[in-house]
């Protein structure tokens, strides 16, 4: 059973009823004010990777492809997509496309944009991604010819990229340019950005007149001003208590998709005691996901099988998920070396440590219940909270047992990330290979797959891989967050979608 201090708190109920003390921030009712939890780090979309960064980049800015519902790399900008030869990409764009500052969209704007990476003084966190990129070439006004160092069938993902002016140079980052639904007005820092329609957007113009894109830090300032109707909508910034308690707010409204984060526990494969796939196993029959899910998440969420989320076109529906069976991780850890010392006396078998990040209350939460299901069979956990920065910085150095964080939709998109963070070539700095995992089986499949062209052929690799991993163990699975957005009941068009994506707030508007 997980505690009664999952409950939203006395507190809690009673700040989410009173009046919020705060002005709607524009006088026209059909200005949307969205609450964002802070502002953006970069507008240039080349460089800012940050969340409130990339969610003002996909409404001032679009793509030159888009992800699917299957998660799969389609045209935006783009006409088509062609691949001739293993090494070689060619991107005809949609002609009549205009920048917000007149211009058309050309095959200049796209070199611009992708040189950026290849550029040694240019610096950017998205630079890793196109180390296969050898060069970018316009064939003509509305063609572009990417060109690789080797073949790498997951390249169209890095397509997914929003385009900027040509020439744009440093000053983007402070006042965007693009092609997207919405113009840039202005930041006040750490207050609010201002956004308004763009007319000519090639796919027509928002139903609004414009947004005002409010920062809000904490969680129940950010609900008291949905309750107040000084703030519109919420995406995804909400804690799962507080958006249960707004259900019951008959002038608001709720609308929920499936998500695609990935929250989950990393091991240390070189640590003595979890180098042994029998503990690992144990711990992962051990921990309740379901109660969770249920309890601690408010049912926003569900259990997650693998990195993989369900919705890619990738994902292996028969990669083996681990139930809660107490009985059959006793067992395990019986057999690895462990036994109970008293049986059901209070002594335990081993102890180990798990480190969290103390951004949110959540994360202490969850540990809590962890380390409750692990002494329930005879595991001493010893939970240690750190700033992101300095977990992040033991995460990268292998200075753990345990960890917990979350894989975000942007990173997830691709099945390419499972070489990445599984291939034994991808330990740190070179990837994001943690928990040091090595298994000859999956090094092989997983080359195979980054080389092959044949997509049935690489969703069969991509599906071995995951069946492999899910019974080795290198991260226990926890669970895919749902995302929820809140919203005036007076809005029409809100749409909530598996990446958590913005881009909808161009059909949003309020009903006359």
């Amino acid at each position: 059973m997980i505690a009664n201090r999952t409950r939203p708190t006395a507190c809690l109920l009673l700040l989410l009823a009173a009046a919020a003390c705060v002005d709607r921030p524009t006088a026209n009712p059909n200005v949307l004010v969205v609450a964002i939890q802070s502002g953006p780090n970069s507008l240039d979309p080349r460089v800012g990777l940050d969340d409130s960064s990339q969610k003002l980049h996909q409404l001032i800015f679009d793509n030159l492809m888009e992800l699917d519902d299957r998660m799969r790399v389609r045209p935006r900008l783009a006409e088509r997509l062609e691949h001739p030869t293993p090494t070689t990409y060619v991107v005809t764009l949609k002609r009549g496309i205009p920048f917000q500052d007149g211009h058309e969209l050309t095959s200049a704007d796209v070199v611009y944009t992708f040189r950026s990476f290849l550029d040694p003084d240019f610096i950017s966190p998205r630079k890793g991604g196109y180390r296969e990129l050898r060069s970018v070439d316009a064939l003509d006004r509305y063609t572009v010819v990417f060109t690789l160092s080797q073949p790498f069938s997951s390249f169209p993902i890095n397509l997914v990229m929003p385009i900027v002016p040509d020439g744009a140079g440093a000053a983007l980052a402070a006042r965007p340019t693009g092609t997207g639904p919405y113009r840039f007005v202005r930041y006040a820092v750490d207050d609010r950005v201002e956004l308004q329609p763009f007319d000519q957007h090639f796919g027509g113009r928002p139903r609004n007149d414009g947004l005002v894109l409010k920062v809000i830090p904490d969680d129940i300032m950010r609900a008291l001003e949905l309750r107040k109707g000084t703030t519109d909508i919420v995406v995804n910034d909400l804690t799962p208590d507080i958006a249960h308690q707004l259900e019951e707010d008959p002038r608001l409204q709720q609308v929920q998709a499936p998500g695609v984060d990935y929250q989950y526990l990393g091991l240390n494969l070189r640590d003595p005691v979890l180098e042994d796939v029998r503990v690992r196993q144990a711990l992962a029959y051990a921990i309740d996901r379901r109660a969770i899910v249920e309890y601690l998440r408010r049912g926003l969420a569900s259990p997650a099988v693998g990195l993989l989320p369900p919705l890619s076109w990738a994902f292996a529906s028969d990669a083996f998920s681990f139930p809660h069976d107490p009985a059959r991780a006793r067992a395990l850890l019986d057999q690895a070396g462990y036994p109970d010392p008293d049986g059901p006396g209070p002594q335990l078998r081993l102890r180990l440590s798990l480190k969290i990040s103390s951004t949110l209350e959540f994360n202490r939460l969850q540990a809590a219940v962890i380390q409750q299901n692990l002494r329930a069979v005879g595991v001493d956990l010893d939970v240690r909270t750190y700033e992101f920065a300095t977990l992040f910085a033991d995460v990268l150095k292998g200075n753990f047992q345990m960890y917990s964080l979350q894989w975000t939709a942007g990173s997830l998109a691709d099945p390419d990330i499972l070489r990445r963070v599984f291939h034994s070539k991808q330990i740190p700095p070179a990837g994001f290979n943690r928990g040091y995992f090595s298994n000859p089986r999956v090094d092989a499949l997983l080359d195979e797959a980054a080389a092959s062209d044949d997509e049935a052929h690489r969703l069969e690799l991509f599906r071995e891989v995951q069946r492999l991993v899910a019974i080795e163990v290198p991260y226990i699975s926890l669970w895919n967050k749902t995302n929820v957005i809140v919203a005036q009941r007076s809005l029409t068009g809100v749409q909530a979608d598996a990446l958590g994506n913005l881009f909808f707030l161009k059909n949003v508007a309020r009903a006359q």
